[in-house]
């Protein structure tokens, strides 16, 4: 299992959508991320912000997954409206790196 540490950072004024927006993912976007290997993923908000934790057996596998995928692409899509950089689960991102854990 792997552990993926991600930020990203709003638009201005978009905080609250945001929020709003993830109060509940849609069911087939939940079903696709738990089929792609995701166990869990957690986003905290400061300010514009987001700092993301998920934890997903292959990480770029996921990515490839749900690159195409008819539940990920308006999300995405959504999401872009939002956020300064969209991602389109194009390239080799591998989330940032990890420095100092206590073990």
């Amino acid at each position: 299992m792997q552990r993926i540490a991600l930020h990203t950072r709003l638009k201005p004024g978009k905080e609250g959508e945001y929020d709003t927006v993830h109060r509940v993912i849609p069911a087939e976007l939940d079903s696709a991320l738990r089929a792609a290997g995701v166990r869990s993923w957690r986003i905290w908000r400061d300010g514009r912000d987001l700092f993301h934790l998920v934890e997903v057996e292959d990480y770029q596998r996921m990515r490839h997954e749900l690159r195409d995928h008819p539940a990920n692409v308006p999300w995405q899509a959504r999401m872009a409206e939002l956020l300064e950089v969209e991602d389109d689960y194009s390239g080799a991102d591998s989330g940032l790196r990890l420095v100092w854990e206590l073990p």
